[in-house]
């Protein structure tokens, strides 16, 4: 079980309170992207054992959209962030490299 705090009203609670929604920081595909680009929207995401940086939203709460890095081997949380922030915060970057010293983050594209 994992317990997150939601970035935007602080609430702590168990994530079935919150409901995952897939890899954060992609780039969005509109309607003038071309088939190629939006297949790889749609189907070729990150899935990694170890660190990943995840969508999720507060369903029984404010109802927001947030940002969250976690372990999906450990399940550790490093934190939460607004959905609006483009990149990592600096305090969430240094957590997972505390304990992950490879582990860079790459930019979605």
């Amino acid at each position: 079980m994992l317990i997150l705090t939601c970035p935007c009203c602080h609430v702590t609670a168990e994530e079935t309170e919150f409901h995952g929604g897939g890899e954060a920081h992609l780039k969005r595909i509109g309607p003038g992207g071309s088939e190629e680009d939006f297949e790889r929207y749609l189907f070729m995401r990150e899935n990694p054992k170890g660190v990943h940086l995840e969508r999720w939203r507060h369903v029984y709460g404010c109802g927001k959209w947030f940002h969250m890095a976690r372990d999906t081997a450990t399940l550790e949380v490093f934190g939460s962030y607004p959905a609006q922030t483009l990149a990592p915060p600096d305090h969430i970057l240094e957590a997972i490299r505390k304990r992950h010293p490879d582990w860079q983050w790459q930019r979605a594209s």
